[in-house]
């Protein structure tokens, strides 16, 4: 459930001064999200987990309230300046078997907000953007939960593998807090479309990241990995992303008609505490680059479109002793749409044409006992790829 409030008066301004509007904004933001569960687990008829009791509970409650200063200076400067609190409280459930109350969190900040607008030729749409932010990211309610799901590999009775870990909660997780500045500039193509750049540089506490220990753990006589969601420590983020959106001969002369799209970002980040070179923030490559444009004929009611999306392979040092390993990914989608009538059409579309397989690996270090060997465990996942054709008729109503 969400609850949203916002309130705006005028502050100044004359109506025979255009560009000097000055107005105040303050709202109150409240969410709430509850999860209640109900599982039994049984092995051969047998229950299993009943210390942990059949019903499981969790909770977040954000409250945010902000009071903002939007300021037109003159035609060519704006300011929106605030402050803003939220605060964020968490509540897990550690099981039937804990004596001790649901654990919960509370965490809140201040948050100055600052938004600068800079318009060097104010006759003109082009515009430079500096931005001061903070964020919440609050964890998931099922993230919450302490009660275990038992990987269906290795029977409860026996140890399992680092690479085939049961999963479990952890009711103590805090929220990440970000912060961080970010500069735009948007340049507007005369006859439509827009050229812009952004380049951000965020910092990180508390991130969350599932961590993969041996546990002693009540559910089984002996010791089994356990996948948990835990705050590692902080990290910080950058990046530069380009956008465009034109047509080709608005920057070829003499080019056809063609509707361009695309969007580069260069991204690095670092998360301390986890040994380099590759200790960055998981599912994030180097670069994603993604390129699509359509076409019409103007000698038949046909319009031709596809789009390439690219993410190079990478490796990301997970943890001091796991290390994770993703092939490139490689998407190419085609489309033909025939335009019987103003309300009729008739697409084919092609998803996948590379058809590419990709492979993930995973490989775990990890000694049973100090005085143990060191071992390797390697996980590899590949996930199949095929051409999807669909043919489609499409009204408009």
């Amino acid at each position: 459930a969400n609850l949203t409030l916002k309130l705006s008066s005028l502050a100044g301004g004359r109506p025979e001064e255009p560009g000097r509007e000055h107005s105040l904004v303050g709202g109150v933001e409240l969410e709430g999200v509850q999860r209640r569960e109900n599982r039994t687990l049984t092995q051969d008829g047998v229950p299993l987990l009943a210390d942990f009791g059949d019903n499981f509970e969790a909770a977040t409650l954000r409250l945010a309230a902000y009071l903002q200063d939007e300021w037109s200076l003159n035609p060519a400067w704006s300011l929106h300046a605030g402050l803003r609190w939220e605060g964020i409280e968490t509540r897990g459930d550690a099981g039937a078997s804990s004596t001790e109350p649901r654990p919960t969190n509370r965490s809140s900040v201040w948050t100055p907000l600052v938004h600068l607008l800079w318009k060097p030729d104010p006759a003109k749409r082009d515009q430079w953007r500096l931005s001061l932010t903070r964020s919440y990211r609050s964890p998931s309610t099922q993230s919450l939960i302490a009660r275990p799901t038992i990987n269906p590999r290795f029977p409860v009775d026996g140890p399992n593998e680092p690479t085939g870990p049961d999963s479990a909660g952890n009711p103590d997780l805090r929220p990440e807090l970000a912060g961080g500045i970010d500069l735009a500039f948007e340049r507007y193509l005369e006859g439509g479309g827009v050229l812009s750049a952004n380049v951000f540089r965020r910092r990180i506490t508390d991130l969350m990241r599932s961590v993969t220990t041996l546990e002693t753990v009540s559910w089984s006589p002996v010791p089994r990995w356990v996948a948990r969601q835990s705050n590692i420590g902080d990290a910080w983020t950058a990046g530069l992303e380009f956008d465009a959106r034109h047509r080709l001969d608005q920057l070829i002369d003499g080019a056809p008609r063609v509707e361009m799209r695309s969007n580069l970002a260069l991204l690095r980040s670092s998360v301390e505490g986890i040994p380099g070179p590759d200790n960055r923030l998981d599912q994030q490559a180097d670069l994603t680059l993604n390129v699509g444009a359509d076409y019409r004929l103007r000698s038949a009611p046909l319009t031709l479109g596809g789009n390439v999306n690219y993410v190079p392979g990478y490796r990301a040092q997970l943890a001091p002793d796991r290390l994770l390993i993703v092939d490139r990914k490689l998407v190419l989608d085609a489309f033909a749409l025939w335009t019987i009538s103003p309300t009729v059409g008739l697409r084919l579309m092609a998803s996948n044409l590379a058809a590419l397989d990709t492979t993930s690996t995973t490989e775990f270090d990890y000694r049973i006992a100090p005085a143990d060997p060191l071992l390797r465990e390697t996980a590899r996942t590949l996930t199949p790829s095929d051409v999807n054709w669909q043919l489609r008729l499409e009204l408009k109503l």
